[in-house]
């Protein structure tokens, strides 16, 4: 689990001290505010000492970690080289990160903007983590999920690391037996609204969407369905269960409304059984719809802290809180809320109420705001 994230000099933040929780984490801003560079910077470093945990080879150094950590930076964020990744400002700067993990585990670590390949090792964690965390990109994998490990890992091509990592992630074996019943309930809602149940076929290495009326191969499902699945597919694996960490990356790109609250509903599923979530979006939709769930009994008392990106005179400023309320979130979704003005304002409220005393017609519920 991730407690705390400190920056020094880290892209576009000068200065940043982020504590979160256990539960569901949400950073809200504008698109080129930092938010997918806050989630990919801890999904680097947490994936770069969880991967020899899975193979128990000894205990960490500073001699491998100083390259495991640097070469996951370059891959997963696609600088051109490591000191790229420092703030732009005049002169030789130093960025510094360092993080918290559960039971007094820390990493910290420095580049310069000159660094190429290795980063200075400061605090590092006396084991590996036992689970490697998972990153879902803006855009869905099943559809390229056949043979996109092995291209990646035998030609240069120009996607982001962590693409191949969850490809790796959705071909694992799913659960069976008393370990896959947490998963249960989870895989239900999202099979509800995919209207099937997804299936790899390890012949040909193909996802498929398999329901009553037939069987679809995912790149004729729609692109929403598809990012559910994904969802389903991590579930069913275990990956998202048991104090796994999920980084999600505006889970509400090309979903509908419908589809948005399904997946509102499976994030805090995915808290409630056990696991940490990260989300960035700027979509008032979805965090409405975050708010609805925990007005009710079910998710009311899930673990939940919000921070609010913007733009200041020294880089980027972070806001952050245990409620939505403390970081004032709509101050930064300006461009939603004049939208909304503006339609209002084609039919404004006193309209609506002349019209209904004098009983002219009224426009469908669903046109009236």
């Amino acid at each position: 689990m991730l407690e705390r994230l400190v920056l020094t000099n880290f892209t576009a933040f000068a200065e940043a001290d982020l504590r979160f929780c256990d539960g569901l984490n949400v950073l809200i801003g504008e698109n080129g505010v930092g938010k997918t560079h806050l989630l990919k910077l801890p999904y680097a470093v947490m994936a770069s000492i969880a991967e020899n945990g899975r193979s128990g080879n000894g205990r960490p150094t500073k001699a491998l970690l100083e390259r495991r950590i640097a070469d996951k930076l370059v891959h997963v964020l696609r600088p051109e080289t490591l000191g790229r990744l420092a703030r732009r400002q005049q002169g030789r700067q130093s960025c510094e990160v360092e993080l918290h993990l559960a039971s007094d585990a820390r990493v910290s670590f420095n580049f310069a903007t000159q660094s190429k390949s290795k980063v200075g090792m400061g605090a590092i964690p006396a084991r590996w983590l036992p689970h490697a965390p998972v990153f879902l990109p803006t855009r869905e994998l099943l559809s390229i999920y056949p043979g996109f490990s092995a291209l990646y890992d035998t030609r240069h091509v120009e996607f982001d690391e962590e693409w191949r990592d969850t490809c790796q992630r959705l071909g694992s074996p799913t659960l069976r037996g008393p370990r896959a019943e947490p998963a249960r309930e989870l895989l239900e809602v999202l099979e509800r609204l995919m209207g099937g149940r997804l299936q790899l076929d390890r012949g040909n290495g193909r996802f498929y969407l398999r329901s009553q009326i037939g069987t679809l191969e995912m790149p004729l499902v729609a692109e929403g369905v598809r990012k559910l699945g994904m969802l389903a597919r991590l579930i069913a694996t275990g990956a998202l269960t048991y104090d796994g960490c999920l980084f999600w990356d505006e889970p509400e790109t090309n979903l509908n409304p419908r589809l948005i609250r399904g997946v509102a509903e499976a994030i805090l599923g995915v808290v409630k059984h056990g696991g940490q979530v990260f989300v960035a979006t700027h979509s008032l939709f979805l965090l409405r719809e975050f708010e609805v769930l925990f007005s009710g009994d079910e998710y009311g008392h899930v673990p939940r802290r919000f921070f609010a990106l913007g733009q200041g005179d020294g880089g980027v400023a972070v806001q952050q809180g245990d409620r939505i309320e403390d970081v004032d979130p709509l101050a930064l979704l300006d461009a939603d809320l004049e939208q909304s003005d503006r339609y209002l304002d084609l039919r404004p409220w006193h309209r609506l109420l002349a019209d209904r005393s004098q009983g002219l017609p009224q426009p469908p519920p669903n046109q009236a705001f």
